[in-house]
């Protein structure tokens, strides 16, 4: 007759199951902790920016004030906006920042697909250079490209191309713009990915690898597409170094934002020279940045569910 009663646990297992149920029960407590840390850390920022934008200066001066602005007023933001010359810089951010974004995801989508589905002579010592675009900061062609732009051409057939949008829009065409390198690496992961089975399928019926690029690619290839605009468009967006290069009358939202202590002087009164207390100047300073952000912000809201998307099927996660 078989014994079917409950068998004793040993000292061991006993253990076990003890300190598995106090896992158990402590993991959601020290999950919470560290995700409402990483929270607190991340809008800490963005919390106090949108405080101090709509606040007086002399608030700024009352150490009883911390989060909630005693006196409430949109003054600084309509300053501020009127510093940066808003209407007219969002406009040329917009066309350049936002078409060099364009452009750039279009020729990286191309370089991306050659070096996922073709093989060719030099293929790994070219993708060695991609890797480097990545690694090399832009600070260290920065000169050498400014020369070349100052004297763009062969011989004496040469045209000064500083200050004009070409500067940023050869780059981007040649798949060699702001952090060309890593969209790159995006769309070749992604490429890669993809069956091989559509693309024979398509050249079955008789496309070439262009059309197969234009009608089947793309269209299974949208999460990435959107992914790498994304990239490109915040970095674009936020770049000023780049920008300030290679431009010295083109006003863009990065650039006025790095010069917003001098036109808020020069807008408020009238001489750049005058005296304003550094704690004072913030309110116009975290003005400026919620401003900036903004557009970001919206466009991200809308997206961010397609975004993720293209990050998990990119393969640069996981």
């Amino acid at each position: 007759m078989a014994d079917n009663s409950p068998k004793e646990l040993s000292r061991e297992e006993i253990g076990y199951i003890r300190r598995k149920k106090a896992a158990e029960a402590v993991f959601p407590i020290f999950r919470f902790i560290i995700l409402f840390g990483l929270g607190f850390v991340i809008l800490y920022p963005l919390i106090y920016m949108v405080s101090c934008a709509f606040r007086e200066r002399g608030d700024m001066n009352d150490p009883t004030i911390m989060w909630i602005p005693r006196h409430f007023t949109l003054d600084i933001m309509k300053e501020t906006l009127d510093a940066m010359g808003f209407p007219n810089t969002l406009i040329t951010t917009l066309f350049l920042n936002v078409g060099c974004s364009l452009v750039q995801v279009a020729s990286c989508a191309v370089t991306g697909y050659g070096f996922a589905r073709f093989k060719f002579k030099g293929q790994k010592l070219l993708f060695a250079v991609v890797i480097m675009m990545i690694l090399v900061p832009p600070q260290v062609i920065a000169l050498p490209l400014y020369s070349q732009f100052r004297y763009f051409g062969i011989g004496e057939f040469t045209v000064n191309l500083i200050d004009t949008p070409l500067t940023m829009y050869l780059p981007a065409l040649t798949a060699n713009g702001i952090r060309a390198g890593l969209m790159i690496l995006i769309f070749r992961q992604f490429f890669k990915g993809l069956p091989r089975e559509i693309e024979d399928a398509a050249y079955i019926d008789g496309c070439g690898p262009f059309r197969t690029f234009l009608q089947v690619m793309i269209p299974n290839a949208s999460a990435a597409f959107l992914t790498v605009f994304l990239f490109s468009l915040v970095w674009y967006w936020n770049d000023y170094y780049v920008s300030a290069t290679f431009f010295t009358d083109t006003r863009t939202i990065s650039l006025m934002l790095r010069s917003l202590d001098t036109e808020l002087k020069r807008k408020l009164f009238g001489t750049i020279s005058a005296e304003i207390s550094p704690r004072e100047q913030i309110v116009w300073k975290e003005a400026g940045c919620l401003i900036s952000i903004t557009p970001l912000l919206i466009v991200y809201v809308f997206l961010q569910k397609h975004f993720i998307e293209g990050i998990e099927r990119s393969g640069i996660v996981g």
